[in-house]
């Protein structure tokens, strides 16, 4: 092996372990990005998954409240990190994507940047990179909780509220969670049982959700409230059916299921759509 290539493979071994800082994309270009490392990068979406803003049902209080949150953080003023909680496939994650939608349709250049659970430990080289970017972000992470052994969640306390640096001005952290504590209950429990001093071994991992200055719960909708959701889709997509018929089969089909969410009515609605001949 010639001096050039030893050279070339311990460049290549050093990079693996420590890559070089990641590049910033377009920003003018693109608005939805997704974080992803090793090595870092934002890779741009082209085309986001979600639904419009109107045909969320029954989650009006939540809708208002983070529509408006955005707002005020899109103008420059100040407002608040959210954690959207509760039932699942109640429209969390697709209330965040509608409110980013709904937000740059009133003419502000709003970004939304999505990051894993799983990444959480590089969050502070995402937020340099965002920090110096002559843009606002809404940075987005979907189903955030922490098992019994998991330390990520250190790494977001600091950038939620304190550390030196703290959370850059130009962005806002938004997550969903089933949990409102984001830790599951015995994982508190075991805390409390087992720790010298309970009380501060539980407030540690609670309190990272306290440094969420909105919490939104979600809760499990009502029957009519199902129905208006199938119904809602019917008419935005134009596929037409009888209310008797859509009542008794979407019933069956939460039935059949077991459960009853705006992720079923979709899901029955998306059946229905292709058994029309309807494309979505």
């Amino acid at each position: 092996m010639s001096d050039d290539d030893a050279l070339r493979r311990i460049a290549d071994a050093l990079d693996r372990i420590s890559p070089p800082p990641a590049h910033a994309p377009d920003f003018v270009q693109d608005n939805a990005f997704v974080w992803h490392v090793g090595p870092d990068i934002l890779a741009p979406v082209k085309q986001v998954s979600r639904v419009d803003l109107p045909l969320l049902v029954g989650i009006d209080r939540a809708r208002d409240i983070l529509l408006e949150n955005t707002l005020q953080f899109a103008r420059g003023l100040p407002a608040n990190n959210a954690l959207l909680w509760g039932a699942r496939g109640m429209g969390k994650s697709s209330l965040v994507k509608a409110v980013h939608a709904a937000v740059r349709a009133c003419d502000h250049d709003l970004k939304i940047v999505e990051m894993q659970r799983e990444d959480l430990p590089s969050i502070t080289r995402l937020l340099s990179l965002l920090r110096a970017a002559d843009a606002r972000f809404l940075l987005f992470c979907d189903d955030l909780s922490f098992s019994h052994d998991d330390q990520h969640y250190k790494s977001l306390k600091a950038v939620l509220d304190g550390g030196l640096e703290g959370r850059p001005e130009n962005v806002i952290f938004y997550a969903t969670s089933n949990r409102r504590h984001l830790m599951p209950r015995d994982m508190i429990e075991n805390e409390r049982s087992s720790a010298i001093n309970p009380a501060e071994a539980v407030e540690e991992k609670v309190s990272l959700s306290d440094r969420f200055g909105l919490w939104l719960g979600f809760h499990p909708c009502s029957q009519d409230e199902y129905l208006a959701m199938i119904r809602g889709y019917c008419a935005a997509y134009g596929v037409a059916i009888d209310d008797a018929t859509l009542r008794a089969e979407a019933i069956e089909w939460q039935a059949t299921r077991g459960a009853r969410s705006g992720r079923v009515a979709w899901q029955y609605f998306t059946d229905l759509a292709g058994r029309r001949g309807v494309t979505l």
